[in-house]
């Protein structure tokens, strides 16, 4: 069975895959180990998913890593490198940024504080936040919609990132706001007034949605005012610690806390060679795509979700009623509140959230039954480069990469049919 797991939309404008390395050291030798059990695991083989991350890198990929879990049976692979220069390997317990994933950790978060009273999923974000979201916007636009990008509301990341705003036409797009930015300290307050002042990309409510980071900043703020903290702190203490995760955390300021690969931002081959981008102010994405973790932190953290240990199950639910929206890349794709649905023949269903900042992109999946995940980062980004129509062209990495996710998930041929949930 032939599949292809499209990366969707996150937190980059640009969410098209980009730019590939002109010099890639030779493949480093996997760092592959099975926990919990050294019998035969059912479903995945160690040796095929290690020789399909090494394909990953050999296409041109700096370093991947990644952690897949089946019926409670655990690989951790890494192949590449973390820095193109001194040619450190990638090691599959690194830190890294992983964008837009943090929304699964903001929604449940808000659904945490639906369950207590404190907030309406279908009240108008106006009745919380009148002066950040005024007039008619405030009385029509519900908490909900916000959570699954039905809003309306623009994206501000054109404007933040003012090079951008020619956002989808290529060729006449500039990667010189991302120089700019690198050290910019932008308030949410800030960001949120970009998209708010920004043409509405629909009505409230209408479909498909059309995802806009906006979104979740204002939800950050919602969590402020019904706690009495900061988005930040509130799912440090009440989603973050109480999956039990020891290496995810919402940074402090540009450089990653730990061991970490460097992350190269191509932007589409107008940057060449890629540069890296590991040291940033996250502060343009803030709570909606900045946190740092760690790919065994993330299985747990969505094997707990599924679980109930997050959220109650009507609560769940909720964030499992998804509807079609527009990714960021132009795909379509079908978002619930903070999670995405994506269906494979004869392999399941599956659950998840992917990420992408500069340099760095992460997606993460678990099957319905929560009995298959795999949560896997990449350390170079928009590696496709464009060909003479502005298109973004076809790349290796692009083939390697859907055939690992396809051997993560989905595990041999023969295994497929009884995994499928």
């Amino acid at each position: 069975m032939k599949i292809r797991l499209m990366t969707c939309a996150s937190v980059a404008v640009l969410s098209v895959s980009a730019g590939m390395v002109t010099a890639v050291p030779a493949p480093q030798e996997t760092a592959a180990v099975l926990a919990g059990s050294t019998s035969p695991v059912t479903g995945f083989d160690p040796a095929g998913l290690k020789s399909a991350m090494d394909d990953v890198h050999r296409a041109g990929m700096p370093g991947v890593f990644a952690e897949v879990r089946s019926d409670g049976q655990i690989w951790r692979g890494a192949s590449g490198v973390a820095d193109l220069k001194t040619g450190r390997p990638v090691t599959p317990g690194m830190r890294h940024r992983v964008g837009s994933l943090v929304k699964t950790f903001v929604a449940a978060a808000v659904l945490q504080q639906v369950e207590k009273g404190r907030i309406e999923l279908d009240a108008p974000i106006g009745r919380y936040l009148p002066q950040l979201v005024p007039g008619e916007r405030g009385k029509k636009i519900t908490v909900r919609m916000l959570l699954n990008h039905t809003s309306g509301i623009s994206e501000y990341l054109g404007y933040a990132f003012p090079s951008l705003q020619k956002f989808p036409s290529l060729p006449d797009m500039s990667p010189k706001s991302l120089d700019d930015n690198r050290f910019r300290r932008f308030t949410p307050a800030e960001l949120i007034e970009m998209g708010l002042k920004a043409p509405a990309v629909g009505k409230p409510g209408g479909s498909p949605g059309v995802y806009a980071n906006t979104n979740y900043l204002i939800l950050g703020e919602l969590l402020e005012k019904v706690t009495g903290t900061t988005a930040e702190k509130y799912i440090t203490q009440n989603v973050i610690e109480r999956a039990g995760l020891k290496h995810t955390m919402f940074p402090v300021g540009p450089r990653i806390k730990g061991p970490h690969p460097r992350m190269y931002e191509a932007f589409f081959g107008l940057i060449d060679p890629p540069r890296d981008y590991s040291v940033y102010d996250m502060s343009w994405t803030g709570v909606g795509a900045s946190l740092v973790s760690t790919m065994e932190d993330l299985n747990r953290f969505f094997g707990k979700l599924l679980d109930g240990k997050i959220v109650k199950p009507s609560s769940l639910a909720q964030m499992q009623r998804t509807g079609p929206a527009i990714s960021q890349s132009g795909q379509k794709i079908f978002y619930g509140l903070g999670l995405h649905e994506l269906k494979i023949p004869g392999c399941g269903t599956f659950w998840g959230n992917d990420g992408t900042v500069w340099g760095a992109e992460t997606e993460t999946w678990i099957r319905a039954d929560g009995k298959r995940q795999l949560s896997v980062a990449v350390n170079l980004v928009r590696w496709n480069k464009i060909d003479s129509s502005g298109r973004p062209q076809h790349h290796p990495i692009d083939d390697a990469l859907s055939a690992f996710k396809q051997q993560a998930l989905c595990g041999d041929e023969d295994a497929q049919a009884e995994n499928a949930s």
